[in-house]
């Protein structure tokens, strides 16, 4: 690459945050006969973005396993201790891209280590860019999403009791949504 093209490729480079107000992570997993719905609520991260050649940018970001929310505290607390997150020990659930592949102008392949209680795995996110727009205030904002199915013994998480009708009750596939709002520093 050329010292021009290097240069050209620098200003097309911008910084965002992840707006806390306005992104999320979600999940669901099988518990007992039903879907178990949460979420948390602290989640951070900046996204390098790239205008002119948006496989050139990375994201990351960074979730406190502490703030997981099921609206029930009582499973809550158990999702915090040592039989699932162990939030004293591993207080923080990370993602850190490594390669962004297009699929076309709204769909990429972003490829990363996912790392929940020191496990690290590389997987690939389907994520969609839902566009990019300047706020009331003059803030210019990008929004993406994407929903993956994980298996949460892979990263540790292998609590589980056996049910006297045969199975168990916890489900081992979580599903996993995630909906950022960033906006440009």
């Amino acid at each position: 690459m050329s010292s021009e093209t290097a240069t050209a490729s620098a200003k097309t480079v911008r910084t965002f945050v992840i707006d806390k107000a306005h992104s999320e992570a979600t999940f669901q997993v099988r518990h007992l006969v039903t879907r178990v719905r949460g979420h948390f609520t602290d989640l951070s991260g900046t996204i390098s973005h790239d205008s002119a050649g948006p496989e050139r940018s990375t994201v990351s970001f960074t979730i406190a396993a502490a703030s997981i929310d099921t609206g029930t505290p009582d499973r809550d607390a158990h999702l915090r201790s040592d039989d699932f997150f162990a939030v004293e020990k591993f207080p923080v659930i990370t993602f850190q891209s490594t390669r962004i592949t297009k699929k076309d102008d709204e769909h990429y392949d972003v490829t990363g280590t996912l790392t929940i209680r020191d496990v690290a795995k590389e997987l690939t996110l389907p994520v969609t860019f839902l566009g990019a727009a300047k706020d009331p205030w003059g803030n210019d904002r990008l929004g993406f999403e994407t929903e993956i199915t994980i298996n949460r013994k892979t990263f540790g998480l292998n609590w589980n009791a056996a049910l006297e009708t045969g199975g168990f009750l916890v489900g081992d596939d979580v599903k996993i949504s995630v909906s950022i709002q960033a906006i440009g520093q």
